[in-house]
């Protein structure tokens, strides 16, 4: 088949390095969001998808939006058969689902109908998910909720972030979804309408949804944390400045500490929750690097009953 490949990301870039290679689909095009800015300096860079269909001699269409005229027009003009979709990041309008006989099919990383929407697998780790996976399904109008074609499983390890997670699924995505056009092709693959129950939603986790709550038992802020990395950053507030937590580590055996109450030694650094304590691994200061919470609480020297998440702060 014919495909216009729709993404932007880096986790989109194993699933079109799939398709190039495939011996039985041509990439045509891809479709990817306008350059950005980015670094320091906040100059304008291409997304990974279009710096590998650019490395690959593929052409690239960058609308602002997809139900602008001149995209659509050299869409209708290269004539997809098929458009296969991972983490494009805007809403495809009817006009433009319309052009390519076979639709528009999206990676999607989890098991729908469970967490359609924007973060399926930050929200699969903080609701502590024992399985996830990916799905490809037909675009509809409404959100994720499109008949399936094909799913894939994955475990959720108990030290995932969201971000290990997500690697792992965007190289098993790239599989389902390259054997989806070949399904499509051959019309082997039949897509079967997702289920009425076990609907959950996944909406974009905020820098606000990322602040650690320390009332919380100790799984839950292990999990947030976990869920939050590495965007947008799981975070608290210590002496009215945000800290960052990059990993933590719940410690049963300690239950002493009142929630967000320090206690540091030589080599670790304990913060009670609405448990047990966990134990910061690393932490990242406002404005500084990563490094050791150990290292951390030696620079600052921690005061007897001093608080992370302390009432008021910042």
């Amino acid at each position: 088949m014919k495909l216009v490949f729709a993404g932007t990301p880096e986790v989109a870039v194993p699933a079109l390095d799939a398709l190039i290679a495939s011996e039985r689909h041509e990439v045509a095009a891809v479709v990817t969001r306008p350059d950005a800015p980015a670094g320091r300096g906040r100059r304008l860079v291409a997304s990974p998808v279009a710096q590998r269909a650019e490395e690959a001699g593929i052409e690239v269409l960058k609308p602002a939006k997809p139900r602008d005229e001149d995209f659509l027009a050299r869409l209708r003009e290269i004539g997809p058969d098929c458009c296969p979709v991972v983490a494009y990041g805007a809403l495809l309008p009817r006009v433009a689902l319309d052009v390519p006989a076979h639709g528009w099919v999206n990676l999607h990383f989890s098991l729908l109908p469970a967490w359609r929407g924007a973060a399926p697998v930050q929200h699969a780790v903080i609701a502590g998910d024992e399985m996830t996976g990916a799905a490809t399904f037909l675009i509809e109008e409404g959100l994720d909720s499109g008949p399936v074609y094909g799913v894939v499983t994955e475990r959720i390890r108990p030290s995932d972030t969201s971000g290990d997670l997500l690697t792992r699924l965007a190289f098993a995505g790239a599989g389902l979804l390259s054997a989806t056009m070949d399904g499509i092709e051959d019309g082997s693959l039949k897509a079967v309408p997702q289920p009425a129950d076990g609907v959950s939603h996944a909406p974009k986790i905020t820098v606000e949804d990322a602040r650690v709550d320390f009332l919380a038992p100790a799984l839950r802020v292990d999990r947030v944390v976990r869920g939050c990395t590495p965007a947008p950053g799981a975070w608290t507030v210590f002496r009215g400045e945000r800290l960052k937590l990059v990993s933590v580590r719940p410690v049963p055996d300690r239950t002493d500490l009142a929630p967000g109450q320090l206690a540091a030694t030589k080599n670790a650094v304990h913060v009670g929750t609405g448990s047990h304590a966990v134990e910061l691994l690393w932490v990242r200061p406002q404005g500084k690097k990563p490094m050791a919470a150990a290292d951390w609480a030696r620079g600052v020297r921690i005061a007897p009953g001093e608080l992370l998440g302390a009432p008021g702060a910042v």
